[in-house]
This record gives structure tokens, C-alpha cells and sequence, in this order.
């Protein structure tokens, strides 16, 4: 169950990330707009989010963290929501990518420090590296049907579906992460 956990905590967020470009090219936006947002105010809001989400996790702790921060990673998705109703707008899609990449920054530090918790120190480069390995199952193949569900439904429902997407993972929360267990 463990593993399952591990495959599906970030699982919305990935599903959102999967095809935002492909999204951002379908309503209007060039490679150079989407690049300059991604690769530059969005980095930074990576950056930002994982370290106040680390800051944070120091005070709250691992598990009361992944909660926060997994609530906000798929709540982040209503981003790409609202800027499928709205459609090409410069302003949108910057507050957009912000959101999604501070949010994303946040829930990534929790997860990996959670990781490192369940690391024995005598085999942590492999076992760090595994359940990273285990991670990216979410992010790379769980994910594949996403283009065709997109196409299938549309972008506003197809973010909707992302947020779903995360539910799962944050239902097994009170197993491997208990709010007060930290």
C-alpha cells in the first residue's frame, strides 16, 4: 500500500503538468511566451515554493505538511482551469504557472522528505533512489492516457479530472502520513 501511495500522491499534479503545454499551445500562447513564463517566473516560483515549503515543514512537520501541501497542489489545478474558461490571457497565464510551480515546489519538499523518514541510513542512496524511481511512475506512465482524455473532454473538464486525480492519493493520507503522527 506503501507503494500505491507513493504512485499517487502527486498523481493530479502530474496529470496537470503532463499537458499544460499542450494546453497553453491550444489556446493560443507561443513556445516563446509559455517558454519564458515556464523556464523563468516559473522556476523561480519552484524555487520559492520548495523552499517555504521546506521552512514550513519545519515547523508543522513532515506529515501535517503533506496534507497542506497536497490540498494546495491540487487545489493549484484550478488554475488551468480558470484559464481555460478565459482562454489566451498574458496576465492569467502567468498567475497560472506561478501558482502551479510554488504549490508543486511545496508538495515536493514534503514528499521527499518523507522519503528520506523511510530511508534507513545503512541503504538511503538506494532506497531514496527506488521510491524516487517510484515517484515517476505517476509522472511518466500513469499520465499516458492524458492527452486522450483531454481530447476526449475538453480542458476545463480535463483539469477538473486532474483534480480528481489527486484524491486518491490524499485518501490514503491518514495511513502512511497521520495528521498527528508528527
Amino acid at each position: 500500500m506503501m507503494l500505491v501511495f507513493i504512485m499517487l500522491y502527486k498523481l493530479g499534479d502530474s496529470f496537470a503538468a503532463n499537458m499544460s503545454t499542450p494546453f497553453l499551445l491550444k489556446i493560443g500562447f507561443t513556445q516563446t511566451d509559455i517558454g519564458a513564463i515556464q523556464g523563468g517566473m516559473g522556476l523561480i516560483a519552484t524555487i520559492v515554493g520548495t523552499l517555504a515549503g521546506g521552512a514550513l515543514m519545519s515547523r508543522w512537520g513532515i506529515n501535517r505538511s503533506l496534507w497542506i501541501f497536497g490540498g494546495f497542489q491540487a487545489i493549484s489545478n484550478f488554475a488551468y482551469f480558470s484559464l481555460a474558461q478565459v482562454g489566451q490571457n498574458y496576465t492569467g497565464l502567468v498567475v497560472t504557472i506561478n501558482i502551479e510551480n510554488f504549490c508543486g515546489g511545496m508538495g515536493t519538499a514534503a514528499f521527499l522528505a518523507f522519503f528520506m523518514s523511510l530511508c534507513n541510513s545503512r541503504f538511503s542512496a538506494t532506497q531514496f533512489a527506488l521510491l524516487s524511481s517510484l515517484m515517476a511512475v505517476s509522472r511518466d506512465i500513469l499520465v499516458a492516457p492524458s492527452g486522450a482524455i483531454a481530447e476526449a473532454t475538453g480542458w476545463p473538464l480535463f483539469f477538473l479530472i486532474s483534480i480528481a486525480a489527486a484524491i486518491p492519493g490524499l485518501l490514503l493520507l491518514p495511513v502512511f502520513a497521520p495528521w498527528n503522527g508528527e
